[in-house]
């Protein structure tokens, strides 16, 4: 309903080529980078069209019951009755805006009535009732309720009482029950006779509605969006005696009042919910059947062999797919059709006579790492001058070269296929980065599949309404960039999550049942880990603890799975076995609840299922600490050179045992050193090397494969010197930046040479390492650039008095994007560069040198 804020978008007709079995929309692929991709259009917001009220619910869809929050107690009295009065002036001015609002929708009341009884009249008595039905009198109820709660607030003290203000305006919600139940009639009304007559459309798109109080300001409002804005009052007002109740002492004697006013409006609030359709009208189909918006969102496409963004809208009966047109700057926007598949005739099974799927183009991995490291460059530059005086220009010259950067990434960066059919045998290919979106848009389609659906075929003139609706309709209106985020939006969290999946319960029967977990950063899902199989249980216990990489993230995803090992399930398509989703959910990462030092233990509620699950966060700048041990009888956080002595061996056994491990049985592993192992797994292997157990090698046999590559990655993390040495790092960076290649070879080699013996040795063993594991790419989709992503800054980031030596203090953003690229890319030198042996690399002499 937010977006109901912003200035309404005036609909533009639009010319549309369309096959004549109307079912696909030609045009030409306008918009185009060199590598036949299609650029992402920036894309302004317009009003929203739903009539749907908001209401707390619980995850089964049903209203969760009108329970207000707890009152205050008297040590917060001074500081509730501030915030008490800080909500009332806020919701004071709300209420003159809207009545604004009102009036401004009654100016043309009274000439549209002058002129309804002469020979030429505008609008008929009785169209002008059905448009303007109720709005005088909500307007009057509301002129009455400012009038009285305004000198409440500018005399404001412990003893004003204002619950009964707002307990009187809930007693009067019948008046908006009538308006509700007219206002579907009342818009079309108004759209018939706006298109009828080209007076009433002049005037229906132009109301002015006067700004604030000692303000001359106006602005220009369609009659459609301000008829919209009764039904979103209602919902504001509830959530308003949220606030009240939240900073109102429970013995005030406004606290009885709020709380019978939140009953009467929340009981309101399910009552209309239930009778009217919280899906968007679009227009009426020839049946008079009313035709909605379900659901709508950016998809990529893979259409003519390359990615192409789409605005994808389903709508009760058919799924459209559409692309924004290109306008002159200053023109409204507009879409145009690309295709569209009935309901009745769409279906996910591939049939048998159906086109060859569109292959599906990957770029590498270490393409999209690198453009998300120059994504993160661009945000601290953009930071950096903001602060800086005349900063202003370059901020936007930056903010261009980024928002061009992420909506490359958004278009490159999704590898899951979504496929749907129609019954001519034709494919359509989406590709999306997260296996929860590709499960909603499946699930949103088969339940509006369940009814009693016939084939549209709509004419070419339907299809062009249908279109042009789109830009009023659709609920998502930007890519999710961060160019179109306002600076005051969360930027997200940077730094580790630690998350513990304990268990789930509510399944009707027993399974084969795992979890995943996916954070979003840049624009988009991805995951990030998974529990073990539980297997043929009805009520599984994992107690997994994995640690999670945060890069700007907002949200936590949880899905639940159970396992298929049935071969005959496999996907024609992706030839793989399709694991059947049980019930997914998501929660937000809020800064000031997960950054506590303690657990936040939380529940998951998704179709009847409740997954029990806890969560704490480290900065980045706490993570990225290398903290010395302070026993140094174990080996982590101890020194390369004394656990090497103290073993008298040339490479530590905890780096021996676990490549070893890794290469007997997880050198296939899809994600290896990737996904995250089990946290308490790699705590116990921690522990066992620390105390020199005796059963590491049973331990190792037995353990998840992840928590062994998560092993020896801790080790090298908690270093407390990086591996590649403090006193070399800035030569390193130095090396890698050189552009002759016989410099860099010289240079990167003497550098290798000048390492202390055990780091080199340890080096060189974990080099060839993962070499092997690269060998296997098209298994375990490894490559040497994903494992330089891994390995690099754990292997050569500075210990902290080192990091910040000559620098000023930075953020934790900074500190991390600093150097990070440069670090991928000197691993990623050694790993491309061909085998280096210890004697050759002792034996070799050099013709160039460099301080060190």
């Amino acid at each position: 309903m937010d977006a109901l804020k912003q200035q309404p978008v005036k609909q533009q007709d639009s010319e549309c080529n369309y096959n004549t079995d109307g079912y696909e929309g030609e045009g030409a692929e306008d918009g185009k980078s060199q590598d036949g991709s299609e650029t992402l259009p920036y894309i302004d917001e317009s009003p929203t069209m739903s009539p749907q009220l908001c209401v707390a619910q619980g995850p089964d869809g049903e209203p969760i019951s009108p329970t207000p929050p707890e009152g205050l107690h008297e040590g917060d009295l001074g500081k509730g009755l501030e915030m008490k009065k800080l909500v009332l002036s806020g919701f004071l001015t709300s209420e003159e805006i809207y009545i604004n609002q009102l009036e401004a929708l009654q100016l043309p009341l009274r000439p549209l009535k002058a002129t309804a009884t002469t020979s030429q009249p505008v609008l008929t008595l009785q169209q002008i009732d059905t448009i303007f039905y109720k709005i005088q009198d909500i307007l009057e109820i509301h002129k009455e309720f400012y009038d009285a709660l305004s000198p409440s607030i500018q005399q404001w003290d412990e003893k004003v009482t204002v619950g009964h203000l707002f307990k009187k305006l809930a007693s009067q919600l019948g008046v908006y029950k009538a308006f509700v139940d007219n206002y579907k009639i009342a818009l079309e009304t108004a759209e018939k006779c706006s298109q009828a007559n080209i007076q009433f459309q002049k005037i229906s798109e132009n109301l002015k509605v006067k700004g604030p109080k000692d303000s001359k300001d106006c602005s220009t409002v369609s009659m459609e969006a301000l008829l919209y804005k009764p039904i979103d009052r209602v919902t504001r007002s509830t959530l308003v005696l949220h606030d009240l109740l939240k900073h109102t002492p429970e013995d005030h004697p406004d606290f009885p009042l709020l709380q019978d006013a939140l009953r009467i409006s929340q009981n309101f609030l399910s009552s209309i919910n239930e009778e009217i359709d919280p899906r968007r009208t679009a227009v009426t189909t020839p049946k008079g059947e009313a035709r909605q918006l379900v659901k709508d969102g950016f998809l990529v496409e893979v259409s003519e062999s390359s990615r192409k963004l789409r605005h994808v809208f389903l709508f009760t009966d058919l799924l459209l797919c559409a692309k924004m047109k290109k306008t002159a700057v200053g023109r409204h926007q507009q879409y145009e059709c690309k295709w569209y598949i009935p309901l009745a005739d769409l279906t996910f099974q591939t049939p048998d006579d159906s086109d060859p799927c569109p292959s599906i183009q990957v770029l590498p991995e270490h393409e999209i790492e690198e453009m998300k490291m120059k994504i993160s460059v661009l945000k601290n530059e953009i930071q950096k001058e903001k602060k800086a005086p005349k900063g202003q220009s370059r901020v936007e010259r930056l903010r261009k070269k980024m928002n061009e950067q992420e909506s490359w990434l958004l278009l490159h960066s999704p590898t899951i296929p979504f496929r749907v059919h129609n019954k001519h045998g034709k494919t359509f290919l989406f590709l999306l980065s997260s296996d929860y979106e590709r499960s909603e848009w499946r699930e949103s389609i088969q339940k509006l599949q369940k009814k009693d659906l016939q084939v549209c075929i709509l004419t070419t003139y339907e299809l062009q309404v249908l279109t042009n609706s789109c830009v009023k309709l659709r609920t998502v209106h930007n890519i999710p960039v961060t160019g179109n985020k306002d600076d005051e939006e969360s930027s997200g969290l940077y730094g580790f999550l630690h998350v513990i999946v304990h268990s789930a319960k509510g399944f009707k029967e027993s399974a084969n049942l795992y979890c995943t977990l996916e954070v979003d950063s840049f624009g988009y899902f991805v995951s990030k880990a998974k529990t073990r199989v539980f297997r043929d249980t009805a009520e599984p216990s994992w107690n997994e603890e994995f640690e999670i990489e945060l890069e700007g993230s907002q949200y936590l995803r949880i899905l639940c799975y159970e396992k298929c090992y049935d071969k005959s399930m496999l996907n024609k398509d992706d030839n793989e076995i399709v694991d059947k989703i049980m019930g997914k959910g998501q929660v937000q990462l809020d800064p000031q609840t997960v950054q506590s030092k303690n657990w936040q233990m939380d529940v998951i509620e998704m179709n009847g299922i409740k997954v029990e699950f806890s969560m704490k966060f480290t900065s980045r700048d706490l993570s990225l600490k290398r903290t010395p041990s302070k026993k140094q009888s174990g080996v982590f956080g101890v020194k390369i050179s004394v656990v090497t002595k103290r073993e008298r061996s040339k490479v530590p056994y905890i780096v021996r045992q676990c490549i070893e491990e890794v290469e007997k049985r997880g050198i296939d592993e899809v994600g290896i050193y990737r996904i995250s192992g089990v946290a308490t797994d790699i705590q116990a292997l921690k522990l066992a090397f620390d105390t020199n157990t005796k059963d590491i090698l049973m331990m190792l046999s037995d353990m998840d494969i992840n928590a062994i590559a998560g092993t020896l990655k801790l080790y090298f993390r908690e270093l407390p010197e990086p591996l590649l040495t403090d006193r070399l790092y800035p030569a390193f960076m130095e090396g890698i930046a050189l552009s002759d290649p016989a410099a860099k070879e010289n240079c990167m080699m003497h550098l290798l040479r000048s390492l202390p013996e055990p780091n080199i040795m340890t080096f060189l063993t974990l080099l060839d390492h993962l070499k092997r594991v690269a060998e296997k790419e098209p298994v375990n989709k490894m490559s040497l650039h994903n494992l330089a992503t891994v390995f690099g800054p754990t292997l050569l980031r500075p210990s902290e008095s080192e990091s910040l030596k000559g620098q000023h203090i930075m953020s934790a953003t900074d500190i991390w994007s600093h150097d990070v690229m440069g670090q991928v890319q000197v691993l990623l030198y050694y790993l491309q560069h061909p085998p280096i042996s210890y004697a050759e690399l002792k034996r070799n002499t050099l013709y160039f040198s460099t301080d060190v």
